[in-house]
């Protein structure tokens, strides 16, 4: 099992592979199933991708403290309006994040890639890709591998909880995976795919997780958004030609190192950052009294 971005490398070098080639071997390995029930499991995966990143582009979700509803609407009403600074294919791409933060909000089927709190980047990235593109289902699912080797390597180092690390641990690792994916989609080399990985990341190195009332809604789903412009912006770099100094092993192990520094209350429990604010903590109070009405109305 490789652990380290290097020997990844090196291994798709020595091999003349790529780092969805070397995660799709391990899997073989280490389970019990077979390759094209593999494929096919991520094929499913990607279509509940593609369900969420387009669900409530159209419509709204009603959720109990109406924090994030609509946004998904809105944006891709305004990304087709031309108007916006970024580009109608940026916008669109934040929609489709949006929308599946509102759905996971109320309760409906996602993806957790690698988190609920972090589901909406890698679906709105691929998506979003496969619609501007045209790539094929079966690159889509590559894709997807070359996302979970990335991934693989982060949990080597440190955790995918915002309880544990922060957002950076979430939204950051979202990022990170969807980059080294946007730049596997365009051939670029596994190594071009870690620089793009360790832009994402250190980007939002140190980034709080402070989610109001606990619930994996606001600001989250901005997180989801900036996210996948993060991972953009980090694809691009390394397409260009820019590198990291810092290798990728070394800034997963920076991002481990900063989160279990973050105090308590800056890791998902609702207490400080944006969550204690004034406006954050009526919003909580709200939410549990809503929880208490409905213990009364059972006992009732």
């Amino acid at each position: 099992m490789f652990r380290k971005a290097k020997e990844v490398i090196d291994e798709c070098e020595a091999r003349g592979l790529h780092i969805k080639d070397l995660v799709l071997e391990e899997e073989l390995k280490s389970s019990q199933i077979n390759k094209d029930d593999i494929l096919y499991n991520l094929t499913e995966m990607f279509k509940v991708m593609e369900e969420s990143a387009q669900g409530n582009l159209n419509h709204e979700t009603k959720t109990a403290m109406g924090m994030i509803d609509g946004f998904a609407k809105k944006m891709n009403t305004y990304s087709k309006e031309g108007k916006s600074i970024t580009g109608d294919f940026i916008t669109e791409a934040m929609a489709m994040a949006f929308s599946t933060l509102e759905i996971s909000a109320a309760m409906g089927e996602i993806v957790a890639s690698p988190t609920a709190g972090s589901s909406g980047i890698l679906p709105a990235i691929l998506f979003s890709l496969k619609k501007r593109e045209g790539f094929s289902d079966e690159k889509m699912v590559d894709a997807m591998l070359t996302a979970i080797g990335v991934g693989k390597i982060i949990g080597y180092y440190g955790s995918f909880a915002g309880a544990e690390g922060g957002c950076q641990a979430e939204t950051g690792s979202g990022a990170a995976m969807g980059a080294a994916a946007a730049c596997y989609l365009y051939d670029q080399s596994p190594e071009v795919c870690f620089h793009a990985a360790s832009f994402a990341f250190l980007h939002v190195l140190g980034l709080v997780c402070d989610p109001i009332a606990g619930l994996v809604e606001y600001p989250c789903t901005f997180r989801n958004a900036s996210g996948v412009v993060n991972a953009f912006i980090s694809a691009d770099m390394a397409m260009a030609g820019i590198t990291s100094v810092v290798p990728f092993d070394e800034v997963c192990k920076a991002a481990g190192d900063v989160g279990v520094t973050l105090p308590e209350s800056l890791r998902e429990t609702g207490i400080g950052g944006i969550a204690g604010t004034e406006t954050g903590r009526k919003i909580r109070e709200r939410f549990f009294a809503l929880g208490d009405n409905s213990a009364k109305q059972d006992q009732e």
